[in-house]
């Protein structure tokens, strides 16, 4: 009898979910993890593979994207992802046309770290009526890009300068205007291959000043590392890099992130 409740009562919480839209499932309480995927890199079979592994560790969403797309695989990698996990798919774009209609969501950035108005509001104006007329889910997100001790290809391509990792002020009082501005989140990355994280003091500075979903991503290269951030206040981890070279990791970051709730 009490098997068959709870059964019932899995069944409605699997519903409700996916009725929820992606932001109501980002505010959600608990702490969270992403797996970003760049479409150029994985095969279609390692895509498949991830999209199983990530359903089987329960993580919660897959952000997908790159700083470069240089081949047109961005839509047959969602419809992958779609197709091997019930995992939301988040675009989390380069640039304005990384744009797709398989997606659940679009992160729409805006670059507040930066002082370069293309990435602040100009391909914003180009994009928009395409987003309007996609039918995606469009949360606008604060994107703060931290000093990781190397350049990255993010910040060279966004031809910005990253605040710098002992600046929790810039760091907070940034974080604090983008709220202002209407951002619905803020997104605090050491950027791809960096090598060293967004620092637990910064991510506890910003995560005092707002009272929106914070998330990091950049140099999560261990479990530890990602619960660190949690501990500091991130709300969303997201890991990428690592996966490549290490997919067994998957499960391991998603216990040490969900144990954090």
């Amino acid at each position: 009898m009490y098997f068959r409740w709870f059964k019932q009562q899995s069944k409605l919480s699997v519903i409700k979910l996916l009725l929820m839209s992606v932001y109501d499932q980002l505010i959600a309480p608990g702490k969270k993890l992403a797996v970003l995927v760049d479409p150029d890199k994985p095969t279609d079979s390692e895509i498949i593979a991830l999209a199983q592994k990530a359903e089987n560790a329960n993580v919660d969403f897959f952000f997908v994207g790159g700083s470069l797309l240089t081949n047109d695989n961005l839509d047959s990698c969602i419809k992958l992802l779609n197709a091997h996990s019930k995992i939301p798919v988040v675009l989390f774009p380069g640039n304005s046309l990384q744009l797709s209609k398989k997606a659940d969501a679009f992160l729409f950035l805006s670059l507040i770290s930066g002082r370069n108005p293309e990435m602040l509001i100009g391909r914003h104006v180009i994009a928009a009526p395409y987003l309007k007329l996609s039918g995606l889910e469009v949360i606008s997100t604060g994107y703060m890009l931290v000093d990781s001790g190397k350049p990255t290809t993010v910040s060279y391509m966004s031809n910005s300068i990253p605040i710098p990792s002992d600046k929790n002020d810039v760091a907070l009082c940034t974080a604090m205007a983008g709220e202002m501005l209407g951002m619905k989140l803020i997104f605090l990355d050491a950027g791809s291959g960096a090598d060293r994280p967004v620092p637990e003091s910064m991510i506890k500075a910003v995560k005092g000043s707002i009272n929106v979903p914070l998330i990091i991503g950049g140099g999560l290269k261990t479990p530890d590392m990602a619960v660190n951030a949690a501990k500091a206040g991130a709300d969303v981890i997201v890991i990428g890099n690592v996966l490549e070279k290490q997919p067994e990791m998957l499960d391991a970051f998603a216990k040490a992130v969900h144990s954090q709730s």
